[in-house]
């Protein structure tokens, strides 16, 4: 195998690797445990949002996605309050209409990381693509 395919080899690997959405990083990852704040999420989505709640007999809410998620700038308050990431997440997934028919749902949530737990806050709508602010 030639250098260049051996490097475009490796480097797909390395792409490949990560996109199995999970953070493995340590102490020093600043993002560490936020897919679980992520699962959480999903989960009282699932309990409790109205999309979800009407659902007919025998269905539920599904097909839940992360669409984007993106860093947010971390204030000097923000630094003073030990805080160490933030970021906006939008999540979409098939919920119901007040008809109980099929329909897209999404939600954003702003989740901010202090003294080594993650928060999660509300966070008006973002452009499910880029996460930017509407």
């Amino acid at each position: 195998m030639t250098k260049v395919y051996a490097g475009l080899a490796l480097t797909g690997l390395l792409l490949l690797g990560g996109c199995n959405g999970q953070s493995k990083g340590g102490a020093a990852d600043p993002y560490a445990g936020l897919d679980d704040a992520i699962r959480t999420w999903k989960t009282e989505i699932a309990a409790s949002e109205p999309s979800c709640r009407r659902a007919p007999a025998g269905q539920k809410c599904e097909m839940f996605e992360v669409s984007c998620k993106a860093q947010r700038t971390i204030t000097p308050q923000d630094q003073a309050k030990g805080v160490t990431a933030k970021l906006v997440a939008d999540m979409t997934w098939s919920g119901f209409d007040e008809k109980g028919s099929a329909e897209p749902a999404s939600d954003a949530a702003l989740f901010t990381k202090s003294n080594g737990a993650w928060s999660r806050a509300e966070n008006k709508p973002v452009n499910p693509e880029s996460c930017a602010d509407l």
